[in-house]
C-alpha cells in the first residue's frame, strides 16, 4: 500500500528542516545521515527512500531557494528603487530559513555563485548599458556586494531594520565608504549625523 503524499511530503520535509537546521551550526562534512534520521524521528532507510545522500538533499534544498526567489521576483512589479526590490526578494522567498542556512558560516561558496548565475538581479538594475564591456563587472559587483551585505545582516539577526539596511547600501554605493571609515567620528547608521 502506497503512502500519502501528504505523510511523504511531511516526511521529506522534516529531513530538509533537521538539515538546514544542522546545516546553519557545522559543516555539510560533519553532518551524517544517521544523525539526520536520530534528529528527524525516522531511520536511515526512511532517509534513502527520499535521498541517496546528504549532497542530493541538499541540492534539493538549493534547488526549492531558487524556484522560490525566481517566482518572488517573476510576480513583482519593480520600482526604481533597485536595492530594497533585491532585498525583497530575498527577505519574502517563500524559503527564508533554508535561504538562511544556505548563506549562514557553513554554506557553500558553490551555492553563492549559483544564486547569482540562476537569479536574473541584473534586471533591477535600471537602464543598464547590457553592451558596454565593463557590464559583467558592474552587474557583479552590485550582484556580490548585495548578497554579501544580506548574509551579515542575516548572521546578525537582522540589527538593522531592512529601510537601515537598503539606506546604507544605498549610501555606499553612492558615496563609498568615505562617511564611515574615520571611526568614532561618525554614526554609522547615519552618514550625515556630523553634519550641523
Amino acid at each position: 500500500m502506497n503512502k500519502q503524499p501528504e505523510i511523504t511530503d511531511k516526511t521529506r520535509q522534516t529531513f530538509i528542516n533537521v538539515f538546514c537546521d544542522l546545516y546553519s551550526r557545522k559543516p555539510i562534512e560533519k553532518i551524517s545521515i544517521q544523525e539526520i534520521a536520530n534528529q528527524s524521528g525516522y531511520n536511515r532507510s526512511t532517509f534513502y527512500q527520499y535521498f541517496t545522500d546528504i549532497y542530493e538533499l541538499l541540492d534539493c534544498v538549493e534547488e526549492r531557494v531558487l524556484k522560490s526567489i525566481n517566482e518572488e521576483m517573476a510576480g513583482r512589479e519593480f520600482s526604481t528603487h533597485t536595492f530594497q526590490d533585491a532585498l525583497q526578494c530575498l527577505e519574502n522567498a517563500e524559503e527564508i530559513s533554508i535561504l538562511k542556512a544556505l548563506l549562514g558560516d557553513y554554506g557553500s561558496v558553490h551555492f553563492v555563485e549559483r544564486l547569482k548565475r540562476e537569479i536574473p538581479f541584473e534586471r533591477l538594475i535600471v537602464d543598464f548599458p547590457t553592451n558596454d564591456v565593463l557590464a559583467p563587472y558592474i552587474i557583479e559587483f552590485y550582484i556580490s556586494t548585495l548578497i554579501s551585505m544580506f548574509r551579515l545582516w542575516i548572521r546578525n539577526g537582522k540589527d538593522l531594520s531592512s529601510e537601515e539596511l537598503v539606506k546604507l547600501i544605498d549610501s555606499l554605493f553612492a558615496n563609498g565608504i568615505t562617511p564611515y571609515h574615520i571611526f568614532g567620528m561618525v554614526n554609522p547608521r547615519r552618514p550625515d549625523s556630523n553634519k550641523k
